[in-house]
């Protein structure tokens, strides 16, 4: 069993901390109107790190921009999320699920996605400039994510990982899909497009701050069970080259950069929770320990769920063996249940934050696992009076009672934890 265990616990270890970490849900609009495009971004994130930065062009005929991000993916290097030039384009980044079809051939591929997103920005005034500029690139490496590209045309340009759509609609409203192969009826299932969709249908579209602002509330998101949602609102004015932000779902403040102001500073990154007051759900966000802002954590999960299934191992082999110690059979099931749940816990962000028991969107496996906290919750008593029943008629081992009640251990770790995480619906 030794010689079993550590090729195991090195399985856990790398499917569950090699397992990726799910980007960003978010949604955008543009309005065009009297001659005059305003774009609205909400970056809809449970990071911590909100930053917006200024690059200036890196030669006399290219562009210096402003972006937004909080996920950093080298030290001191966030992606872009959102942003603007100096020629008034605008993009915005969102998650999307669109088929893999595999690297596209006789392209350029796509090695750092910062250096590829901010050379767009850099080198392009116009969305026909974009397109060309894309045209060259294998984007199989965005197979997650859909673009949006928006000049002071106001004309826009989506970009998908194989394909991209032209458009010069008035208003225009994108979520979490790629539409290409998307549905109205099943864009609509999503509340952001939807409201955004109902909200310019009942309010004569308006290139004011006013209406974008109430455009972006509109579209916000704001769970009920941890206060958490729209991480960074930006207002994007492509005529006069501003910035209007709002943070984690408040939109009685705001803060307004100018573009060419910021760039006039020199490059710089500001952190923007320290533009604005205290805000008290986003400290509960800040404050908040999951597996994936603690590393600690997320170990730990994998240690825990490797541990289980050793053990879980174990008890069937001996339960084979000796054919005695019937109160090890409850242990082993409840073991292999909770190392599966383990993974699940460690491989999905959105269950810490959604209602419990989480309902996943395409895997009805993923949400029946979600009632595991509540069958170990059930089962704990009836597990202690097995075991202690157990030990009076059977007499195991000593070792084996060592096991037993590391095993015992771990339940009531793991209860506290689901219990600290709101996996117990009646404790949220």
């Amino acid at each position: 069993m030794r010689a079993l265990g550590l090729p195991l616990l090195n399985i856990v270890f790398f499917i569950t901390l090699a397992a990726p970490h799910p980007l960003a849900a978010c949604s955008m609009y543009k309005i065009s109107a009297g001659g005059k495009t305003m774009v609205g971004c909400n970056e809809d994130a449970w990071r911590t790190d909100s930053k917006i930065w200024f690059e200036n062009a890196p030669s006399a005929e290219g562009y210096g921009a402003a972006y937004t991000g909080s996920r950093e993916v080298s030290a001191g290097r966030f992606a872009p999320q959102s942003g603007m030039n100096t020629a008034g384009l605008v993009f915005s980044r969102l998650a999307a699920y669109y088929p893999d079809k595999g690297p596209v051939q006789h392209k350029k591929p796509v090695y750092n996605e910062i250096d590829y997103l901010t050379g767009v920005m850099q080198q392009c005034a116009t969305v026909e400039e974009v397109r060309e500029f894309i045209e060259d690139y294998d984007r199989s490496f965005f197979i997650d994510d859909v673009f949006i590209y928006i000049d002071p045309s106001g004309k826009y340009l989506v970009v998908e990982p194989y394909g991209s759509i032209m458009g010069e609609e008035a208003n225009y409203v994108l979520s979490n899909f790629c539409p290409s192969i998307t549905q109205e009826e099943e864009a609509n299932r999503l509340s952001k497009y939807r409201k955004g969709k109902a909200f310019l249908e009942r309010n004569s579209a308006e290139n004011s701050l006013e209406y974008c602002r109430s455009l972006s509330d509109t579209m916000h998101v704001c769970r009920s069970r941890n206060g958490d949602g729209t991480l960074l609102t930006s207002i994007w004015d492509t005529e006069n080259l501003q910035v209007h932000l709002y943070f984690y779902h408040d939109y009685d403040t705001s803060v307004q950069l100018d573009l060419n102001e910021e760039l006039a500073k020199g490059d710089h990154m500001i952190d923007i929770p320290s533009l604005f007051p205290e805000n008290e759900e986003f400290m509960h966000l800040a404050e908040y320990i999951t597996p994936f802002n603690t590393p600690l954590i997320r170990v730990g999960l994998a240690f825990i769920g490797g541990l289980l299934l050793l053990l879980g191992l174990g008890y069937a082999i001996l339960l084979l063996k000796y054919r005695r110690w019937g109160f090890l059979i409850p242990m082993a099931l409840i073991n292999g249940i909770l190392f599966a749940y383990l993974f699940v816990l460690a491989t999905n962000v959105s269950i810490y934050y959604f209602d419990a028991p989480y309902t996943h969107h395409s895997s009805n496996l993923i949400s029946l696992s979600s009632y595991s906290p509540f069958l170990l919750l059930l089962a704990i008593i009836p597990l202690l009076y097995s075991t202690r029943k157990g030990y009076m008629t059977s007499r195991p081992r000593k070792w084996i009672r060592a096991l037993v009640f590391s095993n015992h251990a771990i339940f009531l770790l793991l209860i506290f934890c689901f219990s600290y995480w709101g996996l117990y619906h009646f404790w949220v």
